[in-house]
């Protein structure tokens, strides 16, 4: 054999292992379809869960199929009672929740006042024990403060079996906060509106309501109107539940936020 066909041949040879050592690449895979998202609800399944929650009792603005602040907070009570995370976001779920749910009920009849610290929602009941104009709120955050002027204390909202002894118009500033509106329930703790209502107990006792409920409510709710405060950790049963005195005291400014 010639030494250039040798020479070849050998080339030949040594490309083909080459070859044989290239992987093949595999087929490609096909490709994942995304989880399909649930569609955006329409206006008129916005508007259709805004009537949900008016006729639930929750304080809902116009039944407009706009989701604004008012139907926000709305929800945020309906999730509060619910015992769902406070999110005030209207999804797919949600609205189907509100398809199927029920008016909560209140634990004692006669008009007045239930604030529920444990699912950290307020509510009015009517004469004939209807709830309504349910609202989120924010109470006693349980932590220890101590502010000039004041002995060391906890961020406590009392339970108990209490009424509106006294009230005030606009914005009032205490050394602890500023309130507006505020109707005082015992000593300087009031129910009174706020900038900031977070969906958990936040206060140093007082019962923070969303701003657009705290200009109505001086207006709905009448002096010496009972309110009733449950849901405190160290409660007992609901049938042992006594009432607490009202020392009614003159109140200059409020002592809380």
């Amino acid at each position: 054999m010639l030494p250039y066909r040798s020479t070849a041949v050998a080339v030949l040879a040594v490309a083909s292992l080459l070859l044989l050592a290239i992987p093949v690449s595999a087929a490609p895979k096909p490709a994942l379809k995304a989880a399909a998202k649930p569609a955006a609800l329409s206006r008129d399944e916005i508007r259709q869960a805004e009537r949900w929650l008016a006729d639930l009792g929750y304080w809902t603005g116009p039944v407009d199929g706009m989701w604004d602040d008012v139907s926000r907070h709305a929800l945020v009570a309906f999730q509060k009672v619910q015992h769902a995370k406070a999110t005030g976001r209207l999804t797919r779920a949600e609205y189907n929740a509100l398809s199927v749910a029920t008016p909560p009920r209140p634990r004692e009849l006669g008009e007045h006042i239930e604030v529920d610290l444990a699912r950290q929602v307020l509510f009015l009941v009517d004469a004939e024990g209807k709830v309504g104009n349910i609202l989120p709120i924010s109470s006693g955050s349980g932590k220890t403060f101590h502010e000039k002027g004041y002995p060391e204390t906890h961020a406590i909202t009392p339970c108990g079996h209490l009424e509106v002894f006294s009230r005030a118009s606009g914005w009032k500033t205490s050394p602890l906060g500023e309130m507006y509106n505020p109707l005082y329930i015992v000593g300087g703790i009031a129910i009174h509106g706020s900038l900031d209502v977070p969906p958990y107990p936040a206060s140093h006792g007082c019962i923070r309501v969303p701003m657009f409920a705290a200009q109505r409510l001086p207006r709905m709710v009448p002096q010496r109107m009972p309110v009733y405060v449950y849901g405190c950790k160290d409660e007992g049963p609901v049938n042992q539940i006594a009432v607490a005195p009202v020392v009614e005291t003159p109140v200059t400014a409020g002592q809380h936020e």
